[in-house]
């Protein structure tokens, strides 16, 4: 068995090389969000999709297009308007009249990378094709369907200030998502640094593709084979399950919670954690991977009651008391 894992361990070493190269050229255009890139990166190795919230201006859009631009991928980018159209996003059937037949014209979500800005200003009919796309991985058109790309990621930006004129995303719809990056403002340091390198009306910094399709399908099928030991295993159920009952072991969350976290939180935990575990070239998954990962993937998961909110009290602190109560193996 150890020799199995050293030579797993090996072969994690080699064909995780490409993460460095793929983070060293967004570095020429993204300044920090170092977390921001991490979970874009997982979610490439997941096959999971992201939403990433923050104020307008902190380098969201341009993180998503910078990674496109670092791939040999597709991308396409969809701003979400109150006026698009299911169509305007998985395409439609045209008519030709000289062949007297309807012929498919697909939309912007077929492409390897899709960055739906601003999600919450569209309708729900268009966020219900986006996400069905997401879940299928498919488009229907007509009477025929269409695969959608290998690799598929799609990364949704939304504003959590403005909310006039914006359609929530119901939490049924959130849990299709495998993180909600929360991005925050950048440090003094790193905002010197953006300033030095965007204050100028010359050309801005590009990216070039270091990263084929094949790279990353390769390290997928690495990853299902990383090891969760069946003791992080039942830490992973023990922290899902408490989310649903967090008074069970701290009193002073009775109440704040409405809904807690599906079973397909804990699927993606586990996902997650195995591709963690690959980024940091390890055959196996500790229980820190786990802690590391909970917050991106539970906070969107937890339904807070109207107590919570009168308290003051986030998704985020609740998980913060999950993860101190519940015993770590």
């Amino acid at each position: 068995m150890e020799t199995n894992t050293q030579e797993l361990t090996d072969l994690i070493v080699r064909r995780s090389s490409w993460i460095s190269t793929l983070k060293i050229e967004i570095s020429k255009v993204v300044v920090g969000q170092q977390a921001l890139i991490s979970r874009l990166i997982l979610s490439l190795l997941c096959k999971g999709h992201v939403l990433l919230e923050g104020v307008p201006g902190l380098a969201k859009t341009l993180s998503v297009k910078t990674l496109a631009g670092a791939m040999h991928a597709n991308f396409s980018r969809v701003q979400f308007t109150p006026d698009l159209l299911p169509a305007d996003l998985v395409g439609t059937m045209i008519y030709n009249p000289e062949l007297h037949q309807f012929s498919p014209k697909k939309g912007p979500i077929f492409a390897n990378l899709v960055l739906a800005d601003e999600i919450n200003r569209a309708p729900a009919k268009v966020q219900s094709a986006l996400l069905e796309a997401m879940q299928e991985r498919q488009v229907t058109l007509g009477e025929t369907s269409y695969t959608l790309p290998n690799p598929f990621l799609v990364l949704a930006t939304q504003n959590p200030i403005e909310q006039e004129g914006t359609y929530q995303l119901p939490e049924a719809q959130l849990d299709r998502f495998l993180f909600k990056v929360v991005v925050d403002y950048p440090s003094r340091d790193e905002e010197l640094q953006v300033l030095t390198l965007m204050g100028r009306t010359g050309p801005v910094p590009t990216t070039h593709p270091v990263v084929e399709a094949q790279d990353i399908e390769a390290s997928r099928e690495l990853v299902d084979k990383i090891f969760i030991d069946p003791a992080v295993q039942h830490y992973i159920v023990d922290l899902v399950r408490t989310t649903r009952t967090p008074e069970k072991v701290d009193r002073s969350l009775s109440g704040m919670v409405r809904a807690g976290a599906s079973p397909r939180a804990t699927i993606n935990i586990a996902l997650a954690s195995k591709a963690l575990a690959f980024t940091h070239q390890r055959a196996y998954v500790t229980p820190q991977d786990v802690k590391d990962l909970a917050h991106d993937i539970l906070r969107h998961r937890i339904l807070l009651s109207y107590e919570a909110e009168a308290a003051n009290v986030t998704a985020d602190d609740v998980i913060d008391r999950i993860l101190s109560k519940v015993p770590v193996p």
